[in-house]
């Protein structure tokens, strides 16, 4: 039986689907059991050489989804990290802050960064049933990519959903909801561009 057979397998048997979450975590506290973390991912997650994940870094993520950090990145101290709802993929030469909070699905390209205390979660908890608590909805999966050398400042928020594109910069504090486009810099809640680099003159110009 190969892995797609598996994974429908699982998907199409609710008490197997439910033993198994339940070996993989405590369903109360949502954090991968100590044998996962120390005796299984090491074997599903890659981490390049010269990356550094903090010691005193909150690590919960699981084997079914991927948590890879490229060459010589860097996630520091007091940060979390859970991929339990999307991949997370931190690309080469990347820096995560300090007490910065990543929860998948999210990517950042090779040369990015965050201050400290930035917030980026990949999904949103649903709300649609207004009978129901939304932490007993399904959640809502929508990509945060943060592209090749672009820098989130110190506790920004980036929202489900947005794309930063490539070498552009977040102003300290700022809260992005929507996608801000290439060698552009934006800051305020919400986010607006206020300058974008000109090719053709070399400087960063007002808009």
């Amino acid at each position: 039986m190969n892995l797609v057979n598996y994974k429908n397998t699982i998907k199409s048997n609710p008490k197997l689907k439910d033993f198994l979450f339940w070996m993989l975590r405590d369903p109360r506290r949502k954090r991968p059991r100590f044998w996962i973390k120390w005796f299984v991912n090491p074997f599903f997650h890659k981490h390049a050489k010269g990356s550094l994940v903090r010691f005193s870094a909150r690590v919960d993520v699981f084997p079914y989804n991927k948590f890879d950090v490229g060459i010589n990145s860097t996630v520091e101290d007091f940060c979390v990290v859970n991929n339990g709802a999307g991949d997370i993929i931190i690309g080469d030469r990347c820096r995560v802050g300090i007490g910065t909070v990543i929860i998948g699905p999210v990517t950042l390209g090779n040369g990015s960064g965050t201050g400290q205390h930035v917030f980026l979660g990949g999904f949103n908890h649903g709300y649609e049933d207004g009978t129901k608590n939304s932490s007993n909805q399904l959640i809502v999966k929508k990509p945060i990519i943060i592209e090749e050398d672009a820098h989130i400042g110190a506790n920004s928020v980036i929202v489900a959903g947005v794309t930063i594109g490539k070498r552009s910069q977040i102003g300290a504090g700022s809260v992005v909801t929507k996608s801000i486009p290439p060698f552009s810099v934006a800051v305020g809640n919400p986010a607006k561009v206020i300058k974008r680099y000109n090719a053709e003159t070399g400087k960063w110009e007002k808009v």
